[in-house]
């Protein structure tokens, strides 16, 4: 089956610090073959709170979604967005 990660931003303080971050989460996403389904872009809310960004990244198990997260080349980028931002980051077993 199928894992994904899934990222609901609430708060966003520093642009360029996300920017930076991107670029180094892009390459750790790329080494462990997964696809961004989703990366910001136009939204609606239809219930609860809005969100500045929601990203969808498709891995093809929940084991190696979880590889990547634990990575260190991600938990390098990851490190960018401390004191940016607030989200709600999660990995998530397809069906």
């Amino acid at each position: 089956m199928k894992g994904y990660v899934v990222c609901v931003y609430k708060s966003i303080s520093s642009e360029k610090k996300l920017k930076e971050y991107a670029v180094m989460a892009r390459a750790a996403v790329e080494k462990y073959k997964g696809k961004f389904l989703v990366r910001g872009g136009k939204s609606k809310i239809n219930e609860g709170e809005s969100s500045p960004r929601t990203v969808v990244i498709e891995f093809s198990s929940f084991d190696e979604a979880n590889n990547f997260y634990n990575s260190e080349e991600y938990q390098k980028a990851h490190s960018i967005l401390e004191n940016h931002a607030i989200r709600q980051h999660q990995t998530i077993e397809g069906i």
